[in-house]
């Protein structure tokens, strides 16, 4: 069993760090917000004060944050991991982020001595919650294969996607086409409501045939069909309007930046913020089939 110092201790990163005490870590972590510490505690873990508190005796350094910003912070500013973990921990990155920070912590990192993964998740609240998410892991193999025990205490799948980086590539790569799914799921039962459909009888011919998909067969946008879904209790969020729109536009920028033609993308990423714009940001991402299903009328 590992000394784990875990930070962001929020939506996801609370229940992953409460997964690793389950498993036996011993887990100390750090949040900004004191009832995310009192949530660890409850868990059998131990808050910290500080990010140099919870790294000071870790053997493994894991962090959920919201943006690249605050990962450069947590890792390269004076009192930050570099700075005061042990030498030779492994440090793993779960935040969903650019590639481009990723990479650059990576190095720094390297030029301390420090093998670093960056490792983003796909499962959501859910996931995180029942331990079944799924690792899309960047980095080293030697430091990949150091890194797969940890991560298997907290998801179902843990996939090693090339060098420092591929991990979020492979994360925005994934929820570009799963922002594109979820609009294409909306727009098809938007248009079967207005064609005399019902949405149930799409379902049960679309999940046999060639319209099949994630979107639709666990995550269907409308009550009734999937009843695990969040259309069944008011949206109530798995994975928010925020964070769609985020990745999307995480997507976007990194299509950018190499030249790559993603016009769906493109167009999903404006769907998602014109949605998020209407104070929706913090009901699930599915939930976007109440602007298109309105659009339709």
């Amino acid at each position: 069993m590992a000394r784990i110092g875990f930070l962001g201790l929020g939506n996801m990163g609370g229940p992953m760090a409460a997964n690793l005490v389950k498993a036996g870590h011993t887990v100390r972590g750090f949040d900004p917000v004191a009832a995310a510490r009192e949530r660890l505690a409850a868990a059998g873990g131990a808050p910290a004060g500080s990010i140099a508190e919870a790294v000071r005796e870790a053997e493994v350094v894991i962090s959920m944050l919201p943006e690249g910003r605050h990962v450069r912070a947590a890792y390269l500013e004076p009192g930050g991991v570099l700075e005061k973990a042990p030498p030779g921990a492994l440090l793993i990155d779960c935040s969903t982020i650019d590639v481009a920070t990723a990479r650059a912590v990576a190095e720094a990192a390297s030029a301390r001595g420090f093998a670093m993964l960056d490792a983003p998740v796909s499962g959501g609240v859910g996931g995180a919650t029942a331990g079944t998410l799924t690792f899309m892991v960047g980095g080293d193999p030697a430091a990949f294969e150091r890194g797969r025990p940890i991560l298997e205490a907290m998801g179902k799948a843990v996939i090693h996607a090339g060098p420092s980086g591929n991990g979020q590539a492979a994360k925005i790569c994934n929820n570009m086409m799963l922002g594109i799914q979820m609009i294409s799921v909306c727009e098809a039962m938007a248009l079967a409501e207005k064609l005399g459909l019902a949405h149930q009888t799409l379902f049960e011919i679309a999940s046999k045939s060639s319209g099949q998909c994630w979107s639709l067969t666990s995550y269907c946008p409308v009550p009734g069909p999937v009843p695990s879904s969040p259309a069944n209790r008011g949206y109530t969020p798995g994975f928010t309007v925020a964070m769609m729109r985020k990745d999307l536009k995480l997507a976007q920028e990194a299509a950018q930046a190499v030249g790559a033609r993603t016009p769906l993308g493109a167009g999903a990423y404006q769907l998602y913020n014109l949605f998020a714009s209407q104070a929706t940001e913090g009901l699930d991402f599915s939930a976007i089939m109440t602007m298109i299903g309105a659009k339709a009328n």
